[in-house]
């Protein structure tokens, strides 16, 4: 049943450019919903209830005032009902959605229908994943495991997607490609740990620290603590000249705080109890992420479809555009303001690359990857 629907030639009788515009329109719709997931995703809401509505004063947004890129621009930027501004970023992923979903069938359609439409749901999660990641610096498990298991199906669905020809071989190169990359990320991410895990901050003599049920408080810098513990054994370490709680005092003693423990010298409390501590010292020591964990399962769902030659050219690419975007941007803006950049738009960048490489690039690139093969395919 899906042959005949997806077959080229069947394609081929509507002229190419009326599909330029259904991918377009059809792309933008989707950069629509996935304004709602930017949104809802990492606050934790429902992305299909209640429906489209102002978050400012909660107005229910008819069909006729949610119609993609058109509504913005007759509206201004503004929402009907209270005038509130409406920021740009709503237009600009639907603008780019609805390019990215052309430029995949400008780039594969002619040879696969069905490819370009799963190139383009690929190109979908990593808009998704750019910017809930550029804001929030997390890219949300519906994206990333929700990717693998989608990369999987697609895989067994159409075997072309891994240049295969059996429905077991595709979904081979898929297991392959998620397990790739997974398995170097979370690699990178244990030796970015041992290597850079602890970040030493000298501070200036007499320097407060205020530890709050939900940050540390530094001078001129406050930073929640879901920034620094990504693990259960992570620490912040402290020699504190004097240190405050609100039911007693110590002077001169070590402090260490992890999610689930707090210890003072020989004594243990558990964080939970402890609702505000302060410290006075010159030194403080925080545990630091070469790489979050949602960039390793990000990682696994790009292999997931696209295979693992995708993998690590996505890697080292990415490397490249992380490192010039962080060099240039603490050049201009500082070093402070660069200190943390988030890793997950820059892999989706790369793996767009690959994506719209020219065949003959993406062979010679898959025949220098593959000269470290494997993982080849299982015979049929």
């Amino acid at each position: 049943m899906i042959a005949p629907i997806f077959d080229p030639e069947n394609w081929s009788r509507v002229p190419f450019h009326f599909w330029s515009v259904v991918f377009f329109v059809f792309g933008s719709m989707v950069g629509s919903f996935l304004n709602v997931c930017i949104y809802r995703m990492p606050l934790g809401l429902s992305v299909v209830s209640p429906p489209s509505h102002c978050p400012h004063c909660k107005y229910s947004i008819p069909w006729f005032l949610n119609m993609p890129l058109i509504t913005w621009l007759v509206l201004r930027g503004k929402c009907k009902n209270c005038s509130a501004p409406i920021s740009a970023r709503y237009f600009l992923v639907e603008l780019l959605t609805g390019l990215m979903f052309l430029f995949a069938w400008w780039s594969h359609g002619q040879n696969s229908p069905m490819l370009a439409l799963i190139y383009s749901l690929v190109l979908a999660g990593m808009i998704a994943a750019t910017f809930i990641d550029f804001e929030h610096y997390i890219i949300p498990d519906e994206i990333t495991i929700g990717g693998v298991v989608a990369g999987l199906i697609c895989s067994l669905a159409l075997p072309k997607v891994h240049a295969q020809t059996n429905l077991g071989s595709g979904l081979w190169q898929g297991l392959v490609g998620a397990g790739v990359g997974f398995g170097i990320v979370y690699a990178i991410v244990r030796l970015g740990k041992l290597m850079f895990g602890r970040q030493r901050v000298e501070l200036p003599l007499g320097t407060k620290i205020i530890f709050s049920e939900s940050a540390v408080h530094l001078p001129g810098n406050d930073i929640p603590y879901e920034e620094l513990f990504y693990r259960q054994s992570d620490e912040i370490v402290i020699q504190a000249k004097t240190l405050e709680l609100i039911d007693r005092s110590y002077m001169n003693v070590k402090v260490r705080l992890s999610p689930k423990r707090l210890r003072i010298e020989e004594e243990e409390f558990d964080p939970e109890t402890v609702h505000h501590m302060e410290a006075v010292g010159t030194e403080i020591t925080l545990p630091r992420e070469a790489m979050g964990f949602g960039d390793v399962k990000f990682m696994a769902a790009i292999g997931a479809f696209l295979g693992w030659q995708a993998t690590l050219f996505s890697l080292i690419v990415s490397s490249f555009l992380g490192s010039a975007v962080g060099i240039i941007g603490m050049t201009v803006k500082g070093r402070e303001r660069f200190a943390r950049i988030p890793y997950g738009p820059y892999i989706a960048a790369a793996a767009a690359i690959w994506i719209f490489l020219p065949q003959g690039l993406r062979d010679e690139a898959k025949h220098l990857i593959s000269m470290f093969n494997l993982f080849a395919s299982p015979n049929p």
